[in-house]
């Protein structure tokens, strides 16, 4: 299932990345992306090739793995569009050699202005509307936050790792089938929500080997490059977003970006077969949802199964059934509710959750709840690996594909529409179908409950597998799924990222599996009384696997994805 290498050439024109050394030269119109690559110093996987190829160059100029992660991330905000981002927000997880495991949190955050009802009409009626599609949608961005948060953990100076970006943005880069194809999906969107003509839209529709150009956000990254975080989060940068929030009737005032911080957190840490797993705190859900499901499947002896089989594919639904059910009722901001973190992944409690599990016929989401305790699908993500053993997983979004579709004028790039991970109204789905409660209700300053989970797996305490995926409410359980590929199933990587995921989230009461799924696991499933609907592709996992003296680097073919070492 693995796409060919593409190649990508404008006749004419190379531009080559001043900013590398040892003659490293990554040129935004040639490039051959690769899916899978194996090495012995080194590796990086996006959903770009191109910011691949800048993560290694950095590595190679002597940066670690946090600079290489820093220059990627800043990369992708010009050459991915769709989800990477600096008008968003996201979680990074690193293990430093030193054996340090370290998350930081850099979601957005609900703007002052906002109110626990905001979208409900006098009838108290949701308009997801408003939650989704325009200027209320916008929580404060937090990308740029969370890479300044990183710094301290980096070694090369911030002007080094921030110039591919500048340059890519300025002289443009080369655009592959699936961006130019994105673009173009939403190109209605972009001018109806706009009083001008975006960078992002051109006079008839993108296509594969066009160039884009984005001089508004090269100036905006300029200033990021010589005044830091306050190039973002004040001056004209924060002056433009602020103005256009006015314009638009949206909530962000430079107030509010002036307050934003992003927030080094205790990440989640537990075994998992002698294995040690490293993943995101609230509020990302990813890390504890995670947790649960690998315990509640061991449980069941899941490495006794077979991959793909009715018996193994029951037990993962159901696990993540009652997990996703746990995740409605008690999960949310930790600086703003009391989550009872430590009950929900206990093995006491995670028993409990399981005692009604019943191997021979499906669960029903009506009688199986959240369990009793007294007390958006466009993403990017990307891994790092250096050869010092310092490791690095990165998820990022704007939410849904292209956020909101408002771009900053004068400043060049996307807003998110992340207020829509808030639970609008409880028991009202958003986007991607997730429902909520009380605990991730609308405040001022709070961030919004999020599924992404970029996750370190270490064994001897160090680097096995680095592993994320986008997708919504499918993060959790594609990265699930991989890692009891990889550890139970004993798949390859390849293997891993390759195989047909499929999905259950407690509402609605469907297991989603990709199309390509085994025809004969979906009919033993109904016959148990599953509701089985078939989808698109779910994710697009990137992985990294250390084993011995070898990385193994995996991007995913279900996306442009590509993966760079050395």
């Amino acid at each position: 299932m693995q796409k060919n290498p593409s190649l990508f050439f404008i006749s004419g024109v190379a531009f080559l990345l001043s900013s590398c050394s040892h003659s490293q030269k990554i040129n935004a119109f040639q490039f051959q992306t690769k899916k899978k690559i194996e090495v012995k110093r080194g590796a990086v996987v996006s959903a770009s090739q191109i910011a691949s190829e800048v993560g290694v160059s950095i590595m190679k100029q002597g940066g670690n793995a946090v600079d290489a992660a820093i220059a990627t991330q800043l990369a992708l905000a010009v050459v991915h569009p769709s989800a990477g981002n600096i008008g968003g927000g996201g979680f990074t997880i690193i293990h430093l050699k030193d054996g340090q495991n370290i998350a930081i949190d850099y979601r957005e955050k609900a703007p002052g202005g906002a109110t626990r009802d905001m979208y409900l009409d006098s009838s108290g009626n949701p308009q997801m509307t408003l939650s989704q599609n325009s200027p209320l949608a916008v929580g404060v961005p937090g990308s740029v936050a969370g890479i300044f948060a990183c710094m301290k953990y980096a070694k090369l100076p911030f002007k080094k790792l921030i110039q591919p970006a500048i340059e890519f943005a300025e002289n443009g880069f080369v655009l592959v089938k699936g961006e130019a194809d994105g673009l173009n999906s939403v190109r209605n969107h972009l001018l109806s929500v706009n009083n001008f003509i975006p960078a992002f839209v051109k006079e008839g529709f993108w296509k594969e080997g066009d160039t884009l150009i984005q001089k508004d956000l090269a100036n905006t990254l300029k200033r990021i490059r010589d005044d830091g975080a306050d190039g973002f989060y004040g001056g004209k940068t924060a002056q433009l977003i602020a103005a256009q929030m006015k314009r638009d009737k949206g909530l962000i005032t430079e107030e509010d970006l002036k307050n934003y911080e992003a927030k080094e957190r205790a990440p989640i840490v537990f075994d998992y077969k002698g294995n040690t797993v490293v993943s995101m705190p609230l509020p990302s859900s990813g890390g504890i949802i995670l947790e649960q499901m690998l315990k509640m499947s061991q449980m069941e002896n899941i490495g006794e199964m077979s991959y793909g089989s009715v018996a193994s594919v029951q037990l993962m639904s159901e696990v993540e059934r009652r997990a996703f059910a746990d995740r409605a009722k008690y999960l949310g901001d930790p600086d703003f509710v009391k989550v009872p973190v430590k009950t929900l992944v206990s093995e006491e409690y995670l028993a409990k959750r399981m005692s009604d599990y019943d191997s021979t016929k499906a669960g029903n989401s009506k009688n199986i709840k959240e369990g009793y305790i007294q007390e958006g699908e466009e993403t990017t993500h990307f891994d790092v690996l250096d050869k010092e053993g310092n490791a690095v997983s990165v998820t990022t979004t704007l939410n849904g594909g292209y956020g909101c579709g408002i771009v900053v004028q004068g400043a060049g790039f996307l807003l998110n529409n992340e207020m829509d991970d808030f639970s609008v109204k409880p028991g009202v789905p958003n986007m991607f179908g997730a429902v909520g409660a009380e605990a991730n209700a609308i405040a001022p300053g709070k961030r919004m409950l999020s599924s992404m989970t970029p996750t370190i797996v270490l064994k001897n305490d160090k680097p096995y597998i680095v592993v994320g995926t986008p997708g919504g409410t499918t993060i959790p359980t594609s990265v699930y799924q991989t890692i009891v590929d990889m550890i139970d199933f004993k798949m390859t990587p390849q293997q891993a990222v390759d195989s047909p995921k499929f999905h259950q989230q407690w509402l609605p009461d469907v297991i989603f599996v990709e199309s390509n799924f085994n025809p004969n696991t979906i009919e033993g499933l109904k016959k148990m009384g599953y509701t089985i609907e078939k989808r698109g592709s779910i994710g697009r996992t990137e992985v990294i696997e250390v084993k011995g003296n070898k990385i193994t680097a995996v991007a995913d073919f279900r996306g442009d994805d590509g993966a760079a070492g050395y």
